[in-house]
């Protein structure tokens, strides 16, 4: 088995290398180690691949992926810019946290960090730039704060995380992902501060309740839909797959009939957009299966599990370990194949801590959130710096503290269970019993020998 495993990561690393797109990396190096086995690797590589995507739950995906393109282009992200600004904008370097906090407001509607970028970046990075502050400085607030948004649901990748973990709730995941998203927000915001204090940036003219309550009004409806998908969730009324049905019904009718920001001859060419974008994301998810499938069967989870428990007998070395190479994976691997990937790979180790899956998953997400604002593949870098006008070279250096920041929000989730796991409980999507039971930061002797004796 250890050849296969060889195989598997030899051609899978010189596909990356020589810049074949990431799901033909993924098939091929996947083919060839199911070659190596003797199998025949047309049949079962097409088996995997259409059993990964043979999932109820990632029909939510392209619904979401739909109502996130009529969010972005149906005049969400300019009203909630003016309810954020009546909030914050009067602190020192005020629009840099109405970005941040914007961000923050449509990625949890949208589910799509591109779409913030792009979105919320199209008018706030111009109008920062017009008030003095640096060009720099606007893309970066602009592309970590966007971020926040696939922590705060509905998410598509913590969709995709349920799956590859197994039975993990995606109510609970949505649950977990609201707090550490709002201290995601917080570090960056902090940063921010620290750049209004040095540079001298001004603040906002104060808005009294009149205002703040006139912005929120056109806002409401907006951010109604927070409500109507998260809610439903949570009194049973429906699936997080239907709530993402009704998410695109709520988003056309707000766009198209009530703020009348898209005409209905432009529905065709967002629909080919969704199309395009879901079938990557499920060829994504098909040779990531198939992956994840023959790992399996060369035992590199079993392995990779025993060589961290052996690394160290502390549970707090062993974590910083996995977050590491998660950054490290991060900067050239999307999230979606990432988490498909790994997720088999880590969790038995973090089971083994006694970390609950959810948990997991949200330290994973934060940590993957980096990897989007890091070259050479960051998507929401590239679309920053594109609607900022912009290079990467310039950018990098700004961003230094924003990654710090990040970094320091990443171990605050990773280390505090609480963050990831209260609201779960509170909200009855895990059982306060079950929680218990997982005794983080506390090493349990039988756990480890299970997981050494499956790697034998």
């Amino acid at each position: 088995m250890g050849t296969i495993a060889l195989i598997l990561v030899v051609v899978f690393v010189l596909l990356l290398v020589m810049n074949v797109p990431i799901a033909v990396s993924i098939a091929l190096a996947t083919f060839f180690a199911i070659l190596a086995d003797g199998m025949d690797p047309t049949i079962v590589v097409a088996a995997k691949m259409a059993n990964g995507v043979n999932s109820f739950a990632l029909l939510a995906i392209p619904f979401f992926i739909l109502s996130g393109h009529l969010m972005g282009r149906g005049g969400m992200a300019r009203r909630l810019i003016d309810f954020a600004g009546t909030l914050v904008g009067f602190l020192p370097g005020g629009l840099a946290y109405v970005n941040t906090l914007t961000c923050m407001l449509f990625g949890s509607i949208s589910g799509s960090a591109g779409a913030a970028v792009s979105s919320v970046g199209g008018f706030m990075i111009p109008e920062m730039n017009r008030k003095g502050y640096n060009r720099e400085f606007n893309v970066a607030v602009t592309t970590t704060a966007a971020t926040t948004g696939l922590l705060i649901p509905p998410s598509n990748v913590m969709i995709v995380y349920s799956v590859a973990a197994g039975s993990v709730s995606i109510a609970a995941m949505f649950m977990a992902g609201i707090l550490p998203g709002i201290v995601m927000g917080l570090f960056i915001m902090l940063v921010c501060g620290g750049f209004a204090f040095k540079k001298k940036y001004a603040c906002e003219e104060r808005s009294n309740i009149k205002e703040i309550l006139i912005s929120f009004k056109r806002a409401f409806l907006s951010l109604f839909l927070i409500v109507v998908v998260i809610g439903g969730i949570l009194a049973g009324i429906f699936t997080a797959t239907e709530a993402a049905a009704i998410a695109v019904v709520y988003a056309f009718f707000l766009t198209v009939v009530v703020y009348r920001e898209i005409p209905l001859k432009e529905i065709s060419g967002l629909l080919l957009q969704t199309g395009i974008t879901t079938a990557v994301v499920m060829l994504l998810i098909g040779a990531s299966s198939g992956m994840s499938w023959i790992m399996t069967m060369a035992n590199i989870p079993q392995t990779v599990s025993a060589a961290l428990i052996g690394l160290s007998n502390n549970p707090i070395v062993i974590l910083l370990t996995i977050n590491v190479l998660l950054l490290c994976v991060g900067t050239f691997m999307d999230m979606t194949p990432a988490i498909l990937i790994f997720t088999p790979i880590f969790l038995p180790v973090v089971t083994s801590l006694g970390m609950h899956p959810v948990h997991f998953g949200i330290i994973m997400i934060a940590n993957l959130c980096i990897g989007l604002c890091t070259p050479p593949v960051g998507t929401c870098l590239f679309i920053g710096c594109g609607v900022g006008n912009t290079t990467i070279a310039k950018v990098t250096k700004t961003m230094l503290p924003f990654f710090g920041s990040m970094i320091v929000a990443l171990m605050v989730i990773t280390y505090i269970p609480a963050t990831s796991l209260w609201l779960p409980v509170q909200s009855k999507q895990l059982k306060k019993v079950d929680v218990e039971k997982c005794k983080f930061m506390k090493m349990k002797e039988e756990p480890m020998v299970d997981v050494l004796s499956t790697a034998k």
